[in-house]
């Protein structure tokens, strides 16, 4: 029964609070494993979005993935390498995996960049507002979209 909720939950997608569009969140369609649309209906910057991924302040990225960054000394270690990650993954399944990863894996260690309810253990300077922008965020695909192995299978 979980399963067919958890399913049912991955078609229906979109945020439906009230609290979301209080908190300037753009609405979205989550449609299988992917949100397959921009937040801002306008592509990302690949080099903002690399800007971000390794900035420990803003993306928070390297605190627990390791990547083609030769330049940072301190790489994550708890999550998969993004190396590859345009070869693997979709943008759009990119882009739910940081928009709310916990709808592909509840049990997921991955933080919600873009959700703002049902979290507990929020730090005072993020409650209330997400953790990437809907631009931030676009930024970011555009840049893993980027990272491709030679030979991999795309989906």
């Amino acid at each position: 029964m979980r399963a067919f909720a958890f399913a049912a939950a991955l078609m229906t997608g979109g945020p439906t609070d009230p609290a979301f569009a209080e908190a300037g969140l753009r609405p979205y369609t989550i449609v299988g494993d992917a949100i397959p649309a921009s937040l801002t209906a306008t592509a990302g910057d690949p080099a903002r979005g690399r800007a971000i991924a390794v900035n420990r302040q803003v993306g928070l990225c390297l605190l627990c993935h390791s990547g083609p960054f030769d330049e940072e000394k301190l790489r994550g270690t708890l999550a998969p390498s993004i190396a590859g990650a345009g070869s693997r993954w979709s943008a759009g399944q990119l882009r739910l995996r940081i928009v709310d990863a916990s709808r592909l894996n509840p049990d997921t260690i991955m933080p919600p960049y873009y959700r703002i309810d049902g979290l507990t253990r929020v730090a005072p300077g993020f409650a209330g507002k997400p953790i990437l922008t809907a631009e931030q965020i676009e930024d970011v695909v555009a840049f893993l979209t980027t990272l491709r192995d030679e030979g991999a299978k795309e989906r």
